[in-house]
C-alpha cells in the first residue's frame, strides 16, 4: 500500500484519519486486473487487422458484460480504441481501424 501523509489524526469526534488526495493511487484495480492487463498488453502488440480470441471458459468466471467493460476501460486508459465481439465460447477484441 502506498505511503500517505497524515493531514489529520482522528480526534474525539473523528473515526477516520485524513490523507492528501494527491497521495492516493487513483487507478482502478478490480479483481480481474491481471487478466485485463494481459489482454491490453497483447492488444498493444497485435497486428492491425487481427483480433485476440479469448476463451470465455478461461476468464475465471467473469461475466461477458463485466469483461467487456473492464477491457474497454483499461484500453481507453492506454489510449487504445477497440471493438469487441463475442459468441458462445469466445470473446474477441481488436484495435479499431482509424483509417477510413
Amino acid at each position: 500500500m502506498a505511503k500517505t501523509k497524515k493531514v489529520d489524526t482522528p480526534g474525539p469526534d473523528l473515526k477516520y484519519r485524513r490523507v492528501e488526495i494527491t497521495d492516493l493511487n487513483r487507478k482502478r484495480r478490480g479483481k480481474h486486473h491481471d487478466l485485463v492487463q494481459e489482454i491490453v498488453k497483447e492488444l498493444n502488440m497485435a497486428a492491425s487487422g487481427s483480433a485476440l480470441e479469448i476463451p470465455l471458459a478461461d476468464v475465471g468466471g467473469i461475466g461477458l458484460a463485466n469483461l467487456r467493460s473492464a477491457v474497454h476501460r483499461a484500453a481507453t486508459g492506454e489510449g487504445l480504441s477497440i471493438e469487441t465481439l463475442a459468441d458462445d465460447k469466445n470473446f474477441y477484441v481488436w484495435k479499431k481501424n482509424t483509417e477510413k
